[in-house]
């Protein structure tokens, strides 16, 4: 139960209140002068209006799309309560909610896990995980910048070029750099995505051409494969791979943006316009 959980809380039940019919009427009376609503909205905004503007929009728009039970709630809430003890009603008073506030916090993210339950992953993707997870791979690669340089430096290995000495003078990643661009064993999700991928797609002993990743271009040699000691079968692993997909794609950006696309959300306010780019 972190403080960024309730602080979410926190954001969503204010930003609830002040976007209610922001006008003249007064909030706040002190001798130095009234804080009307119209005012308080303004300030809510330069803080943190977008934040708090996707907050409450994403908010009513998975009560539209999914159902939480009370009774989901209240066993979610019941676990952190058991986890916390004695301490429970300190904890939240210091991250200045109570026990409804936290309860929303919670109804929110039970939505959220039903919004992610709903991406959908085939058999040829598990069968494909599958078939990478149950081998590990030996690999090297050598790590630059450009895509000129890659393919350059990809010509040079098919024309006979040291592959570890070419490593040690041109990658950018130092630490495999200093290895001959040596990577050691490894098995799917230790390397990004597009790495994993172009790894696993190579023979032993073939260089791949240049794979662009956030890091920049990897010329990849898959240098030698095994398989996985006891890894079990298709069907006994299906369940726990499926699981592994599903997290990988229900990143929740862009289910939150698909989500507002579905529901023609547009900001009339101005200064919010931005919130859901």
């Amino acid at each position: 139960m972190k403080k960024t959980l309730f602080a979410l809380t926190f954001a969503a039940s204010l930003g609830l209140a002040a976007c209610s019919n922001p006008g003249d009427e007064v909030v706040v009376k002190t001798e130095m002068g009234d804080i009307t609503q119209d005012q308080f909205y303004k300030e809510i905004k330069k803080i943190a209006g977008d934040q708090l503007l996707q907050q409450v929009v994403m908010d009513k728009i998975l009560n539209d799309k999914y159902e939480v039970s009370d009774k989901e709630v209240q066993k979610q809430y019941d676990t952190y309560a058991k986890q916390y003890g004695d301490q429970m009603a300190a904890v939240l008073e210091a991250n200045g909610l109570t026990e409804e506030t936290f309860k929303q916090n919670i109804r929110f993210n039970l939505l959220q896990e039903k919004a992610k339950a709903e991406v959908k992953v085939s058999d040829k993707e598990v069968k494909e995980y599958y078939d990478q997870a149950s081998q590990e791979l030996h690999a090297r690669h050598i790590l630059v910048a450009t895509q000129e340089e890659a393919k350059e430096i990809v010509k040079e290995l098919k024309n006979g070029g040291d592959f570890a000495k070419i490593a040690k003078e041109k990658s950018t990643d130092t630490a495999s750099a200093a290895e001959g661009g040596d990577l050691g064993w490894f098995s799917v999700g230790a390397m990004v995505k597009e790495f994993n991928d172009a790894a696993y797609a190579l023979e032993p002993k073939t260089i791949s051409e240049p794979v662009k990743s956030d890091y920049g271009y990897h010329i990849i040699e898959v240098l030698e494969k095994r398989d996985v000691k006891d890894y079990g079968t298709l069907e006994e692993k299906k369940d726990e791979i499926t699981e592994a997909i599903r997290n990988q794609k229900a990143d929740w950006p862009t289910i939150q943006a698909k989500l507002v696309k579905d529901a023609k959300v547009e900001v009339k306010d101005k200064d919010l316009k931005d919130a859901f780019k």
